[in-house]
Parts: C-alpha cells; sequence; structure tokens
C-alpha cells in the first residue's frame, strides 16, 4: 500500500505543467493558421458539391447550396471588415440573390476570394489592437471576439451544407481539425 501511494505521489508531481504567455503574435499566427485549414477545408466541400447541384435546397424554405455558400463568403468579409474597423467593399453581397451567381464556378471564386481576403487582413493586422472595442449594430465586443464570431459563422454555415451533401447520397469531406 505505502509503495502504491509514493507511485501516486512521485506521478502527480511528474504530470504538473508549467503556463506560458500566450502573446499576441502567438494568436494572430494561430487565426492565420485556422483561417488557411478553413479554406482549404471549404474548398473540399465547395468540390463534394456536383456542379449541377449547387441550386440543391435541403428543404424549400432553405437557402441553396449556393446561396449558403455566398452567404459564408459575404459573411467573412462584412465580419472581418468590421472587426477590423473598415468599410466592407466586396461584391459578394447581395450574390446569394443574384441568379448570375450561382454557378459552381462563381460560388467558388466568391467564397475562395472570401478566405484570401480574411488571410491577407489578418496578415496586416497589427496583433497590439486584438483588445480595441467594435461595435457590430448594438453588439459591442473586443477585435478578437469578433474576429471568433466571423470564424464560428463560416464554420456554421459550412456545417449545414454538410446535410445537403448528404442528403445527395455523397460523403461529405472528412473533418479537419488540424
Amino acid at each position: 500500500m505505502r509503495y502504491l501511494i509514493a507511485l501516486l505521489c512521485l506521478s502527480s508531481v511528474s504530470l504538473t505543467a508549467s503556463a506560458q504567455s500566450l502573446s499576441g503574435d502567438d494568436v494572430k499566427t494561430q487565426f492565420i493558421a485556422d483561417w488557411n485549414r478553413a479554406k482549404s477545408y471549404t474548398d473540399k466541400y465547395l468540390s463534394a458539391m456536383p456542379a449541377d447541384k449547387y441550386s440543391f435546397k435541403a428543404v424549400d424554405s432553405t437557402r441553396s447550396y449556393a446561396q449558403q455558400m455566398l452567404h459564408l463568403a459575404s459573411a467573412n468579409y462584412f465580419l472581418v471588415s468590421t472587426a477590423l474597423g473598415e468599410k466592407p467593399q466586396a461584391a459578394v453581397f447581395g450574390a446569394e440573390e443574384r441568379s448570375s451567381a450561382q454557378s459552381a464556378d462563381s460560388v467558388q471564386y466568391y467564397v475562395n476570394a472570401s478566405y484570401d481576403f480574411v488571410i491577407n487582413e489578418l496578415q496586416a493586422l497589427d496583433p497590439s489592437t486584438l483588445g480595441a472595442k467594435v461595435k457590430l449594430r448594438t453588439f459591442e465586443a473586443t477585435r478578437f471576439a469578433l474576429l471568433e464570431k466571423a470564424f464560428e459563422h463560416q464554420t456554421h454555415h459550412r456545417g449545414q451544407t454538410t446535410i445537403y451533401i448528404r442528403l445527395l447520397g455523397i460523403r461529405p469531406p472528412n473533418e479537419q481539425l488540424f
């Protein structure tokens, strides 16, 4: 019994971890890595859906696959621009309602361009400004928090398209956490 107690005490000592500080540069680097991964993952979703099925709707009252992806793209521009205190300037706004933007090629262009925009903005970001307060309508948060919301939003809408793909009997891309 003494041997077991001593062994437990020694093992708990060896499992102690030390905390390290997380810098703004660390956060910026992680944001860039995550958005690059999200772009790659979303591109796999765009490729998984056959081009002639981009108009598919899971049910009549929802957006089509193309509209979901165009909504994701316009929100990438809007939320990240807002987080960084810039005026959103993107041709993608309103695209989910334009029939000319609904083709697979157009959707893929707009979506990938939105990720490129976000990644470029993050690369230019001064990490010391992540704590600055920004306002989105009645919502006020730090730049950091709004950038997190932008990432959450694109993840949510990409996730919704999983159902569209599965309803067509197609296997969606495997999870890509790292």
